[in-house]
């Protein structure tokens, strides 16, 4: 099984591919210093594999590279950052953290 994520800014969303077969996506809006993610979809057929953690681990990580805050509107990324405080709460604003139960 080979997983790949990849970022398709036209359409406003990572993409996790399973043996070239979408699985799943993040959708966000960009800013300038900001990324917000707003919404994360996983194909039924691909649920309970940890594909949805592998997207939101990629999603994160690459938010960190490119030196931006994360606004975590998403439901989904913001329990991944909830459970995964250590490496992921320091992306997110002190100040927005409370409106995202962080």
């Amino acid at each position: 099984m080979t997983t790949e994520i990849s970022d398709h800014p036209e359409k406003s969303r990572y993409e996790v591919r399973v043996d070239g077969d979408l699985a799943g996506y993040a959708e966000y809006r960009l800013h300038a210093d900001h990324i917000t993610f707003t919404h994360t979809e996983m194909d039924d057929a691909y649920e309970g594999q940890g594909l949805g953690s592998k997207l939101s681990r990629a999603v994160l990580d690459r938010a960190r590279d490119d030196g931006l805050a994360v606004f975590p509107a998403c439901p989904f990324t913001a329990r991944y950052i909830k459970r995964h405080p250590g490496p992921y709460l320091d992306l997110v604003p002190e100040e927005v953290r409370e409106k995202y139960g962080l």
